[in-house]
């Protein structure tokens, strides 16, 4: 079954939909930061590297189904909460605007939980109008990853559509009770861990494994304000797309509480407190690790990891789809 894929990113939501029995035949990307590694990990694949919206959608190969995850700044609560009046949000009606044009069978839009503050409620209840008037059923779900396989604690909402001459409706899978914690993903490689280099350049190939290095520097006193640690026993904090954000390694002990909005290492404890590596991020994610990040400074490679949809959780979402697909077809 073969699908195209908007706002591809570093392809989580692709390998997740891969495993799954579909194929991305076109993919389109507009951050030259991430094209070397799309390409590098999907060969296969078209990658269109233009804005969106300057491709029309008969440029566009037909296929099954379309995903993405349209750039979500606008509505992240740490951003300025413009919603659709920001650029930025706007690039929602391009997914629909090649989604009435194309009429694939099914399509799977994912963004953060911030679009669900009641400060958008219109705007979201506007993009659900759209998506049923562009002739689709919705479905509409604000998921935890952590309930399907991933490690961290990550709610993402995601609108799940097909075409309604199918006469079938998306069922989101019900997530697992066994969970996945950060000793599960990360225990193996807590001691072959290198520092960046100054200025967080990369090391390149001298890693001994690719992309386990971790960014240097200080900590800005809004990271300081609340704990960054999560125990081997707990799933990691949400993995976000700014390296200096980064979660603490689970090897240092909780931060400890001075005041309201401030907290400390603890003392004598401070050489343990280091940012999970980008490597560590992206098992955390649930990136194989076969899966290589390109970057000169790894910031970039944060940034990938962090934007990405976890490939697990678009697994178990596309298996769904595939299912249903197949009793259908």
């Amino acid at each position: 079954m073969e699908i195209i894929s908007l706002f591809s990113g570093a392809g989580g939501l692709d390998l997740g939909f891969e495993k799954a029995g579909f194929k991305t035949i076109w993919a389109n990307e507009y951050d030259k930061e991430i094209w070397e590694t799309f390409e590098n990990n999907f060969p296969n694949t078209i990658l269109d590297i233009r804005s969106i919206t300057q491709i029309s959608s008969d440029e566009i190969p037909n296929a099954i189904g379309i995903i993405g995850g349209p750039p979500c700044q606008s509505w992240s609560e740490a951003g300025a909460l413009k919603g659709i009046e920001d650029k930025r949000g706007q690039l929602f009606f391009d997914f629909i605007r090649i989604l009435r044009d194309k009429k694939p069978l099914f399509f799977l839009a994912e963004n953060v939980s911030g679009m669900l503050a009641g400060r958008h409620s219109k705007a979201l209840e506007n993009i659900k109008k759209l998506f049923k008037d562009s002739g689709y059923k919705l479905s509409f779900k604000l998921l935890n990853a952590h309930d399907y396989q991933v490690a961290q604690d990550r709610k993402r909402v995601f609108f799940v559509g097909y075409r309604e001459d199918l006469g079938i409706e998306f069922e989101f899978p019900k997530g697992f009770d066994k969970k996945r914690f950060l000793k599960d993903i990360i225990w193996d490689i807590k001691d072959n861990v290198i520092p960046a280099k100054e200025k967080n350049y990369s090391n390149g190939e001298v890693c001994n494994l690719t992309n386990h290095e971790y960014a240097i520097g200080g900590f800005s006193s809004m990271f300081m304000s609340r704990n960054r640690v999560r125990s081997w026993d707990e799933p990691s904090f949400t993995i976000q797309a700014g390296g200096r954000h980064a979660p603490l390694h689970p090897q240092a002990p909780k931060m400890q509480f001075v005041e309201q909005n401030k907290r400390i290492f603890v003392p004598s404890k401070e050489h343990l407190y280091r940012r999970l590596s980008v490597r560590e991020c992206a098992r955390i994610q649930s990136f194989p690790d076969m899966h290589k990040f390109y970057y000169k400074n790894i910031m970039a490679g944060y940034k990938m990891v962090g934007n990405a949809v976890p490939p697990y959780l678009g697994y178990y979402l596309a298996k769904k789809i595939y299912e249903d697909l197949r009793n259908k077809l």
